[in-house]
């Protein structure tokens, strides 16, 4: 009796109808491994902040040595990663595996050549960690420490590779860091640099949100959208610019939550607990209202 159960309940799963949506038919092609994912992010980390990450004993005498070591198998392990983001999101584009084998080696390629780049910007991020923490004791701790360092390093990482339209692994590396950190910033969001997040757990960034340069959020901040507008058969629409573009010098303190396609004016001041759906002009301050005792 219970051997017929299981069998029938293997098979209601194996029916087509039941799997469709759920189940990925691979053939030969390689899923995206999330564990080697996690090592691209460690080798990345150890490229771009040498000596915090990694092997600690490296030294100037040492450096271009390690970092060749570490950029070789870099390239090695994402190239590998990218070729299966490209058979996951689109496989009928090429016409074989060569093609693909081509054309995931030049991404891999581009992606590492953006690499001081990406240097660059989280060194301004960790500047502005430093300087608007006064509890931080160094750099050094706000490199090896903060949450916020991670999740954005994982953002600027996943956020070069969206541009070069790798499928997929962009937001399994931002999704990584949303696991680890409790902030959740979505690879197509646009942020400018000396970026920093104060505590940083329950922040949300949404897929069109633009950040300008010097922008500081609180934990428990949600840049996101309203409801989504539907099509002519009551589906989402996708693909929609709908979420807010912050301007230069914004600071927004905690849980905080600004929603839609509205602009936040440079130099703005929004208070904790606020809730904005619509455009905020520049220089402006916003903060609860005093309740007037009776």
């Amino acid at each position: 009796m219970n051997d017929k159960i299981i069998l029938e309940t293997i098979k209601k799963l194996s029916g087509s109808d039941c799997f469709k949506n759920v189940c990925h038919e691979q053939g030969n092609n390689p899923m995206p491994s999330i564990d080697v994912l996690q090592k691209v992010v460690q080798l990345a980390r150890s490229i771009l902040f040498p000596g915090y990450f990694g092997d600690a004993a490296v030294t100037g005498q040492t450096m271009m040595y390690y970092i060749g070591v570490n950029v070789d198998n870099l390239m090695l392990l994402l190239n590998r990663q990218i070729k299966a983001g490209l058979c996951f999101g689109c496989v009928e584009e090429f016409e074989n595996s060569q093609e693909m084998a081509q054309i995931a080696k030049e991404k891999t390629t581009q992606f590492i050549a953006q690499l001081p780049e990406i240097r660059e910007k989280l060194y301004t991020d960790v500047v502005a960690a430093y300087n608007g923490d006064p509890a931080a004791k160094s750099y050094g701790e706000i490199i090896f420490c903060y949450p916020s360092i991670r999740a954005i390093s994982n953002y600027r990482i996943a956020h070069a590779l969206l541009k070069l339209d790798v499928p997929v692994i962009p937001r399994i590396i931002t999704e990584m860091a949303h696991s680890e950190t409790g902030i959740d910033i979505h690879p197509g969001a646009t942020i400018g640099d000396y970026f920093t997040i104060d505590h940083g757990t329950g922040v949300v960034i949404g897929e069109t949100a633009v950040i300008g340069s010097n922008v500081k959020l609180y934990q428990g901040v949600t840049l996101g959208a309203r409801s989504f507008p539907l099509d002519d058969e009551g589906n989402p629409i996708k693909g929609i610019d709908r979420h807010p573009k912050i301007g230069n010098n914004v600071i927004i303190y905690a849980n905080s939550t600004i929603l839609g396609n509205i602009t936040v004016g440079d130099g703005t001041i929004i208070g904790g607990n606020i809730w904005v759906d619509k455009d905020v002009p520049a220089g402006a301050k916003l903060v609860q209202q005093e309740k007037k005792s009776e």
